[in-house]
């Protein structure tokens, strides 16, 4: 059955969060990604200094079953603001696990990132459903999946 954790959008402050969050919950995030850390993409415009060490993103762990993820926006990301600044992720278990909610689940709403194989190793897509809340899935391939 696949897990489910809040995912939580900043602006900059990504960072700053976490290290607090690492404080009040008294655990630690194992690594930290950042935009910088992505590999050019076909297509898309370099990017700007000032966004390579912003977060793209980050796990907490604060249970055996809960962890809080987040990342900062870039600009083109879309329009984050209070309320809609979170994501439900959910961990699937296996790629049909992943094909199938994202198919249900994103019935009669706006997909925002199609569900495909990424350069992390992972089957990642994204959505809105059709009641304005933000999803995205992810399941990690244990042969593609980069150590971190």
């Amino acid at each position: 059955m696949a897990a489910v954790n809040p995912y939580l959008t900043f602006h900059g402050q990504c960072e700053e969060a976490f290290k607090f969050y690492e404080s009040a919950f008294g655990t630690k995030v194992p690594f930290w990604s950042r935009f910088g850390d992505m590999p050019a993409q076909e297509g898309m415009p370099p990017l700007a200094d000032e966004y390579k060490n912003q977060i793209m993103h980050v796990s907490l762990p604060i249970s055996a079953e809960t962890v809080i993820m987040g990342s900062d926006s870039l600009p083109g990301m879309g329009e984050y603001k209070n309320g809609n600044d979170f994501s439900v992720a959910i961990k699937a278990e296996s790629k049909d696990e992943a094909k199938n909610l994202f198919e249900k689940l994103s019935e009669g709403g706006k997909v925002t990132m199609e569900l495909q194989d990424t350069f992390w190793g992972a089957y990642f897509g994204m959505w809105e459903d059709k009641f304005g809340i933000q999803w995205m899935i992810n399941y990690d391939d244990p042969e593609k999946v980069q150590e971190h």
